[in-house]
């Protein structure tokens, strides 16, 4: 018999966001599969969850969970409670948290381990027990996740963890909201970014070190400098934290345009992606690369690095830059200046992000859910 799996969806923030992305495609592919489910969330989300799943089991948890050292407290010994009440038979905590003290088996997502690799690149505050998390779910969950076969590799290298306790499930897409876009979905975009019709080069996602967004902001400068009708740059997403985004943007030349748009609805994606000159992502390390997948769902030209999993993502349908504000100058400047080349990449992106989908990444999941099971069950 299939097992009742509990699924911890308390830590998705109100914006969603990669994680949210995650968790909802997840659970929607596990649902079509016929997944015997519960869920737990927050309050705010409840209905939300209750559609996406149902006949699930949806739990809310209590409204302090909003705040996130109230949620990281309820976890040891709330979510215990819930998976007893929901009779499960393994819980899936799809970040690093975990409780210490659950009786059941426990999978546990590690999304990445660049709090370890990279230190410098992480709020320092927040990355100390982001890796003391870490270690402990590698030590005590029943299994671990990783999104991708280079993140396994760092857990194992990084943590000494057991590379038989590791599935590896590639994260997904949907290939309905992340689509090529028509013609008045990129005009309406480019309209509500102010830009009526400018090229533009994208980026999506936080702004913090590891992301490597003053290089980006520096390199497009560089490439950008005394040409004529010269792209804007586009940074979109959330906050963060770094603050050699602001003295970047102090070096940009006047009559460059940057747009900082703050978070776009999902709805806008395809056409800011589809839109776009160039999408580009030069991360200085990722446990995936979500926005990287999407963006070639959208049919744009990529550009990235060579750092960790993003070539598993990107294969040979992206282009590749090392992280330094010369090296993304010049590749920015050798795609701006060929069309041909970007519309070569746009066919390709589009062709080999069909290779990935949620109904994929639910089976693995599955898997893992199975053997550990079994596993616990075998101590």
């Amino acid at each position: 018999m299939a097992p009742r799996i509990l699924l911890d969806a308390t830590a998705v923030p109100a914006d969603r966001g990669g994680l949210g992305r995650y968790v909802d495609g997840l659970l929607a592919a596990l649902h079509a599969q016929g997944a015997d489910l519960a869920v737990v969330c927050q309050r705010a989300d409840e209905e939300r969850y209750a559609e996406l799943v149902p006949g699930a089991r949806v739990v809310a948890g209590p409204a302090t969970l909003a705040h996130r050292a109230a949620r990281l407290a309820w976890e040891q010994s709330g979510l215990p409670h819930v998976a007893a009440r929901v009779a499960a038979d393994v819980i899936h905590l799809p970040t690093y948290t975990m409780p210490v003290s659950a009786s059941l088996p426990t999978v546990v997502t590690l999304h990445d381990v660049t709090s370890f690799a990279e230190p410098e690149t992480h709020d320092p505050v927040r990355a100390g027990y982001v890796r003391s998390a870490t270690r402990t779910a590698a030590r005590r969950a029943t299994r671990l996740i990783a999104p991708s076969r280079a993140t396994r590799d760092e857990l194992v290298r990084v943590l000494d963890a057991d590379p038989g306790h590791i599935d590896v499930a590639y994260h997904g897409v949907d290939h309905e909201v992340f689509h090529r876009p028509s013609e008045a979905e990129v005009k309406h975009v480019s309209d509500r970014l102010g830009l009526h019709g400018h090229p533009y080069v994208a980026y999506l996602g936080a702004l913090e070190p590891r992301k490597n967004v003053p290089n980006l902001i520096r390199g497009w400068g560089e490439a950008c400098k005394g040409r004529p009708g010269a792209p804007a740059l586009v940074l979109a997403g959330g906050g963060g934290w770094d603050d050699d985004v602001d003295a970047a943007l102090a070096t940009v030349p006047l009559d460059l345009r940057v747009v900082r748009p703050g978070y776009l609805p999902w709805s806008a994606l395809p056409g800011f992606f589809g839109g776009a000159l160039v999408v580009a992502h030069p991360s200085r390390g990722e446990g995936f690369g979500l926005p990287v997948l999407e963006a070639m769902s959208c049919g744009a030209p990529v550009l990235t690095t060579r750092r960790g999993p993003l070539p598993e993502v990107g294969g040979d349908a992206v282009a590749y830059t090392e992280p330094g504000a010369s090296d993304i100058a010049a590749a920015l400047a050798a795609l701006i200046d060929d069309p041909a080349r970007r519309a070569d990449l746009a066919e390709a992106a589009h062709a080999r992000s069909q290779r990935f989908s949620w109904s994929e990444s639910a089976a693995a999941h599955l898997a893992s859910y199975e053997r550990a099971v079994g596993q616990y069950g075998a101590r």
